[in-house]
């Protein structure tokens, strides 16, 4: 029994490691060794990317370690490769498969924030479909269309073009809305919120009853408190308002 209690605290105590800290493992098929791998993050005025740590690739495989605060948006750049691969950079274990010929189908998982992430791109790519069907059922007519300044065709294919659009869109809102209601724990469903507060005409209620239901950990994060200052400016009356009159 004794040996049981100890292998069992053992284990907690590895466990609780792992959590304080993330570890990226990479795995990388057919790239030279010694091939940077640059982790970015978005610099604090949300202008750009700046490289945080520099890796290089060998025997395949890299890894990256390190701690942070709290879930971020990060990305990985290959040396010599065009595109980056998103991800949500959190402490945990990070697993992260590099495709060398189309870079965007390079796979993430092992947290829970980066497993959300997949399924909800997976979910939107569903959502959007008949957008990209269209696209390519299309795409040959609209170029012949062109050459030949067919404009009835053009018109025609544009304003179709616009009808699907609008129905993915109001489609994709609600796809978003219903994500974020249903999902208190995800670092997604935050990013949600606080974009639906940089809508004017979005209901304050609305966003604070959303904001409400969210796990304490995710309403301090960066964009957590970002929308709780949003939503102490709706409530606040805009300078020069006029109070209403109070009944004598």
């Amino acid at each position: 029994m004794k040996k049981i209690i100890l292998f069992l605290s053992a284990a907690a105590i590895l466990t609780s490691c792992s959590k304080d800290k993330y570890t990226i493992s990479g795995t990388a098929a057919g790239f030279e060794n010694g091939k940077s791998v640059i982790l970015e993050a978005q610099d604090e005025k949300g202008m750009g990317l700046i490289a945080v740590d520099t890796v290089k690739i060998e025997n395949g495989k890299f890894e990256i370690e390190g701690k942070v605060t709290e879930p971020a948006f990060h990305t990985l750049q290959i040396e010599g490769v065009q595109g980056k691969i998103p991800f949500i950079l959190e402490n945990g274990d990070i697993k992260i498969v590099v495709n060398k010929d189309t870079i965007q189908k390079s796979k993430i998982s092992g947290t829970y924030s980066n497993d959300e992430f997949v399924k909800f791109n997976e979910d939107l790519v569903k959502v959007q479909k008949p957008l990209m069907d269209f696209q390519t059922a299309n795409m040959q007519k609209m170029q012949t269309a062109q050459q030949n300044k067919d404009t009835a065709v053009i018109n025609s294919l544009m304003q179709e073009y616009s009808k699907i659009q609008a129905e993915v869109g109001v489609t994709s809102k609600a796809k978003y809305v219903d994500y974020a209601n249903t999902h208190p724990k995800s670092f997604i469903s935050v990013l949600i919120i606080k974009s639906m507060g940089d809508d004017p005409t979005v209901d304050a209620k609305k966003i604070e009853s959303m904001f409400n239901s969210l796990e304490e950990t995710l309403k301090n994060t960066k964009p957590g408190k970002a929308i709780k200052a949003k939503l102490t400016e709706m409530k606040t009356p805009s300078v020069g308002a006029t109070a209403a009159p109070t009944a004598k």
